[in-house]
């Protein structure tokens, strides 16, 4: 049996802002996981509800980090890296609750494959406990992210440990050496869509991600953003993502599926134009688009990244929701 000192060292980093009111339940869920090496650390972005004095007096443990201006998620999760010292690293949201093997359930994932660079949690919805929120990441050939088994009722459809295209940033595990040699997020995205850049990456230079079912988390979706602001940034860091992503072959060959998809977000935002989310959602699309000459050269500076087929990514993208483990 191996000892403490021969196990990993998981290091667990949580952006927070203005969230002392989630932390505890967080924390407190972390305390009590069955794995026994785990350093947490909360980047605090200049909160300014008593986060530091909460962590301070009642989470010694805890490695804090204050930023002195907000960083967004991106530049938060960037600055906890940096501190780290585990070989392997956990994204966690700071209004999620973990249960006790969540952590030990996704090293296992990694240990029994060496070939994958990310385990992905199972997230359920933390007032409404049978119902999925992402039983791991997937994208369309559109180019649009989808949260596998999203808004469905958790009836075991979902219990099978299998590849999936990515990891939801909420609650997920990556590899170091990954990280080391893609990146972590993206900081010109501030938040939203950082998870669906850093899968991106990970896809094209060849890694895989693992879905633990057993590793389960409990999400208070939207706690701690959403709605006007969620579209903003959603339409248009999925239109970043895409272009510094997406390979130019396939571009080519489904391009059509692609615009006919940003189409339909538009249309259906213009129905409902009187909803501030809408209204948000077009104009993230709009800045999207004025943004694209940065994010092309951005596209450029990650060629050396490709290391795998254009037919494989596509087969991928093309499967949706079917399981990827054969």
């Amino acid at each position: 049996m191996r000892s403490n000192a021969d196990t990993p060292l998981l290091s667990v980093i949580i952006p927070n802002w203005n969230g002392a009111h989630h932390l505890p339940l967080c924390l407190d869920a972390l305390r009590e996981q069955t794995y026994p090496r785990i350093e947490i650390i909360v980047v605090d972005n200049a909160s300014t509800d008593g986060s530091r004095e909460l962590l301070r007096t009642h989470y010694p443990e805890v490695r804090t980090l204050v930023l002195k201006h907000n960083l967004g998620l991106t530049g938060a999760m960037n600055r906890g890296l940096e501190m780290a010292r585990g070989e392997l690293i956990a994204s966690l949201n700071n209004d999620t609750q973990v249960t006790p093997i969540w952590a030990a359930q996704l090293l296992y994932a990694l240990q029994r494959h060496p070939e994958a660079g990310m385990a992905a949690s199972k997230i359920l919805l933390f007032d409404r406990r049978d119902v999925l929120h992402s039983a791991g990441d997937t994208c369309g050939i559109d180019g649009i992210p989808i949260n596998r088994g999203v808004w469905q009722r958790d009836e075991g459809q979902f219990d099978r440990e299998e590849y999936v295209w990515g990891a939801c940033g909420g609650a997920a595990l990556y590899r170091r050496k990954m990280l080391e040699d893609i990146g972590f997020f993206d900081e010109d995205l501030f938040m939203y869509c950082e998870d669906v850049d850093l899968n991106w990456r990970a896809q094209l230079a060849g890694y895989r991600c693992i879905f633990m079912p057993q590793a389960i988390v409990y999400h208070k979706l939207s706690a701690t953003g959403g709605g006007k602001i969620a579209s903003y940034f959603t339409g248009r860091n999925t239109i970043w993502v895409l272009a510094k992503n997406y390979p130019e072959a396939l571009w080519q060959r489904h391009w059509q599926a692609i615009v006919r998809a940003q189409w339909r977000i538009a249309s259906e935002a213009l129905k409902a134009w009187r909803g501030e989310a809408a209204r948000a959602r077009l104009r993230g699309q709009l800045a999207g688009l004025l943004g694209l000459p940065h994010w092309l050269k951005k596209r450029r500076q990650i060629q050396h990244l490709f290391r795998v087929s254009i037919e494989t990514i596509e087969q991928q993208l093309l499967a949706q929701e079917r399981p990827t483990n054969q």
